[in-house]
């Protein structure tokens, strides 16, 4: 199924089909990946619990994460893929990827040496850094954190290799291998935890990091490899199309550094709170972000290359018309799912995380936060797109600028909201600043590209929320019928685990039975793409 998928996409067809079915691979191998993702959450939570370790190793993470999310992630989204998509999409296409390939190799060349000499520089100064940005910690557990930072420190580099050639499948829309590098980077992280602690202690978990970083990298090369691409180190800083994709990251790196002081300012007032504060939020993160990768990522991935194709063509009618119908797409899954996700907040908590030293308060604590993720999942999954839709036109100014008004307004909220309310108060400054960074994302966008079709939008909005809570009727009243009780004894692994899929199954077929009395059109667009894959004879 994914290889036929991926044909179709790779041959040419219909814009707005091409993006679902990149979707629908993407996902696909997202929900593999996710699942890695929530198998390794569960081992480090069986393992580790909600305490100093896992504090310690996500704080880790911070420092290697800003230096990849500054200096790759910011040229990959915003500047790279519209600026290669741009070359090979024109006219004397022999001529054009010779430019291309030329801008990746510059890019590669000067983008390692540029990250290793931050990553050194930030070695030699990781030890008052960490005092700084965990101060609230003991003396031991910085210590920890600096010892899995001086680790983590190599990721930026390899992961930084690794995206520049994501973005290059990505340009070409070959998602297979790109979708396949998170599931090697979840697969190095569960060796890590599984098998690394055991030599290494609980340093393991940094050198599984290692390992999945090298993973990602090296199940994308044949790829890129068969595309043409040929490492050729190059020190042409003065490129013409070099100097574009600077300019257009500029903006987008000061977003991007924003948000991550914002994840810096988390750690810093996690390490103020009880134990197992910043264990908590992330596990609540995760288990959010899984519906969130699915839908709102995986989308708005794959409409990136052909808004930024319809753009750079001057095609302003299809541009608004593809942004539109994606819309609505990303509306009528996540609402949904962040409805279900709700309802059953304990029991997923309890089925994925609730093992070993995972206990019951950590339990609790986690499950709130979740509860107040799932309110702003569909800006969550709503913005990735809208910014896309932005730099696609080449303005990176203004999700920078909204993203560092939304950023300022959440460390402040949560400096408020975490002294009175603890972990719950960070998520809750989280989710009101993420909702209002997509309502003016959206907005302004409207404004930008001659107005988005409101009335669809909407339209879609009122009918899935009406179906929405069709669904969570039946999925309160099976997940009360089912509890314990039903089942005469205490709630096991496997009681809930049951109550869950009956709650799950038999919401979401309440959902498509009022979606469909209501004519709500993609409930019809994704059956028809399911007939025509499952269905289709041969010719």
């Amino acid at each position: 199924m994914i290889k036929k998928i991926a044909h179709k996409i790779t041959h040419g067809e219909k814009a707005s089909e091409s993006i679902t079915r990149s979707a629908v691979l993407i996902a696909t191998m997202g929900l593999a990946s996710r699942g890695l993702g929530l198998i390794r959450d569960r081992i480090l939570a069986t393992n580790f619990g909600a305490d100093d370790i896992l504090d310690a190793y996500y704080a880790a993470f911070k420092i290697p994460d800003l230096i990849y999310n500054l200096l790759i992630l910011g040229a990959l989204s915003a500047a790279f893929i519209p600026v290669f998509t741009g070359l090979i999409s024109r006219k004397h296409k022999e001529e054009n990827l010779r430019e291309a390939w030329n801008l990746v190799n510059t890019i590669l060349t000067i983008g390692v040496i540029t990250v290793g000499a931050i990553s050194l520089l930030i070695l030699i100064f990781s030890r008052p850094i960490v005092d700084l940005m965990a101060f609230g910690y003991s003396p031991e557990k910085r210590e920890l954190i600096l010892q899995m930072t001086r680790i983590m420190l190599w990721s930026p580099i390899i992961l930084g290799i690794s995206g520049i050639l994501g973005g290059i499948l990505n340009s070409f829309r070959k998602f297979f291998f790109y979708s396949l590098s998170p599931i090697f980077y979840n697969l190095g992280i569960i060796i890590g935890a599984v098998f690394l602690t055991k030599y290494f202690g609980p340093l393991g978990l940094s050198w599984g990091v290692i390992l999945g970083a090298l993973g990602h990298l090296a199940v994308q090369i044949p790829e890129v490899w068969r595309s043409g691409f040929r490492f050729v180190p190059n020190f042409n800083w003065r490129n013409k199309h070099f100097k574009k994709v600077l300019k257009l990251m500029i903006p987008r790196t000061l977003g991007i550094a924003t948000a991550q002081i914002n994840l810096l300012a988390v750690v810093v007032i996690a390490s103020t709170l009880e134990s197992g504060s910043l264990a908590v939020f992330n596990f609540a993160n995760n288990l959010q972000s899984v519906p969130l990768g699915l839908f709102g990522i995986s989308f708005a991935v794959a409409s990136f290359p052909v808004l930024s194709r319809l753009w750079a063509k001057e095609k302003k009618e299809q541009f608004v018309s593809e942004l539109t119908a994606t819309l609505r797409k990303i509306i009528f899954l996540i609402i949904p799912f962040s409805a279900l996700m709700y309802v059953l907040r304990a029991q997923i908590v309890r089925v994925i995380l609730g093992a070993g030293k995972f206990n019951w308060e950590d339990t609790q604590l986690t499950f709130t936060a979740l509860g107040i993720f799932t309110f702003s999942l569909w800006a969550q999954s709503l913005i990735p797109l809208l910014a896309r839709a932005f730099y696609a036109i080449q303005d990176t100014k203004t999700p920078f600028l909204v993203g560092l008004l939304s950023e300022f307004l959440n460390v402040v909220l949560a400096v408020y909201l975490s002294k009175r309310y603890g972990v719950p108060g960070l998520v809750t400054a989280f989710s009101l600043t993420i909702s209002l960074n997509a309502f003016l994302l959206y907005f302004i966008l409207r404004r930008k590209v001659g107005g988005i079709r409101k009335k669809g939008v909407i339209k879609t909005f009122g009918k899935v929320v009406v179906a929405t809570i069709a669904l969570v009727l039946v999925a309160q009243v099976l997940k009360t019928t089912f509890g314990a009780e039903f089942f005469g004894r205490e709630n096991t692994f496997l009681s809930v685990l049951f109550q869950l899929l009956v709650s799950i199954f038999g919401g979401l077929g309440a959902f498509m039975i009022v979606a469909q009395k209501l004519k709500i059109e993609e409930l019809d667009y994704f059956f028809g793409i399911i007939r025509k894959q499952f269905l289709r004879k041969t010719r």
